[in-house]
């Protein structure tokens, strides 16, 4: 059996014994009940995710994916496809953005190299699971084949194996790739019937004619690719990312192990919608972390039904709002855990 199905397999449902548990114990804690809003409804939710009633998470962690995409051909960015790998050398030499926030959170920082369009050789601290030296361009035709798209999801699942048997429960999946924008807005079109141009966004800072010719590129893509859409796997294949497939490999294989996986903005959720797709049941074990500045993310999350827990006007990606959104598991797993009980701390309870 190939390691997806088993994995698929091997996902179980949020545990509501322990989420009940949870709340009774939530209500009887030094507070008024509901008073500490969502993060009482996060610390619950974590139970469920982890099956456990009082949880207690081992080490955090952000894959940051990286891979190019053919569609850069349409002239649908702002920077040049070189910047990808300007920017995975940038991650491992601790300079960017998710270095700086993952430093200050106390969280690791993984590169994996899904299929830049470079030659890296062997470097310290970089994974290489290159499918290719890039996506073909979807516009003509599915972006990888169905051999690519299997290497990039047991990828993402073999990542999220690894970080569980090195003690990591709390993990994140960020991305770099010029153009990802693009193929996570065709895949919105083609998992949840939005319109290419109620999804097509900015990106990473293109004019608004430039925005329109995106939604003409993802228009193109989706009549491209019409007799792929009916297939969650071949959807994937047709219209994603090497680095947006090894995401949904590593949400697949967080659920499968109980991890507590955060999604981050616009490219990370096109990843979560592919992996709910795959696995409806996915859909309940993930968080999602952020609401971005990408005017897409806020029709997609309403559309899923999802309520993200901050919204910080954050378009950036490489995992940067999940970590910050780690910092909120922790605080409400600290109260849920250490808190003391009405009873044990011999304070009054609320009067009948």
């Amino acid at each position: 059996m190939r390691l997806v199905e088993k994995t698929i397999r091997n996902i179980k449902s949020l545990d509501h014994e322990a989420m009940r548990k949870a709340r009774v114990h939530q209500d009887n804690l030094t507070k008024p009940a509901g008073s500490l809003g969502r993060l009482e409804e996060l610390a619950i939710k974590v139970c469920g995710i982890r099956g456990e009633f009082r949880p207690v998470l081992g080490k955090k962690r952000v894959v940051v994916f990286a891979g190019d995409h053919g569609v850069v051909e349409e002239s649908i960015s702002a920077y040049p496809q070189a910047v990808t790998a300007q920017m995975v050398h940038n991650f491992l030499n601790r300079g960017a953005a998710i270095n700086a926030i993952a430093s200050r959170n106390g969280a690791e920082v993984q590169v994996v190299d899904m299929g830049v369009n470079h030659d890296f050789g062997a470097l310290p601290g970089l994974l290489a699971k290159k499918a290719a030296k890039g996506t073909s361009n979807f516009t003509r035709g599915p972006a990888m084949s169905m051999e690519e798209l299997h290497w990039c999801l047991e990828a993402g699942i073999e990542s999220a194996h690894q970080a569980k048997s090195e003690g990591v429960d709390l993990i994140a999946a960020g991305d770099m790739g010029i153009g990802n924008t693009t193929s996570a807005s065709a895949l919105f079109c083609a998992y949840l019937g939005f319109s290419p141009g109620s999804v097509a966004g900015p990106g990473a800072g293109i004019r608004p004619e430039q925005v329109r010719h995106k939604a003409e590129v993802v228009r193109k893509a989706l009549r491209a690719n019409k007799n792929s859409l009916s297939c969650p796997y071949r959807i994937l294949a047709a219209l994603g990312g090497f680095e947006i497939a090894g995401m949904t490999g590593l949400f697949l294989g967080a659920c499968e192990k109980r991890m507590v996986a955060l999604v981050d903005g616009f490219i990370a959720t096109s990843a979560a919608v592919a992996a709910i797709r795959i696995c409806p049941r996915v859909k309940d074990l993930l968080i999602f972390s952020h609401l971005s500045e990408e005017p897409g993310h806020r029709r997609v999350l309403e559309k899923l039904k999802a309520r993200p827990l901050l919204s910080l006007d954050l378009r950036l990606g490489e995992g940067t709002g999940a970590c910050l959104a780690m910092s909120l598991v922790e605080a409400a797993l600290a109260c849920h855990n250490q808190m003391a009980t009405f009873r044990s701390a011999g304070v009054s309870g609320k009067e009948k």
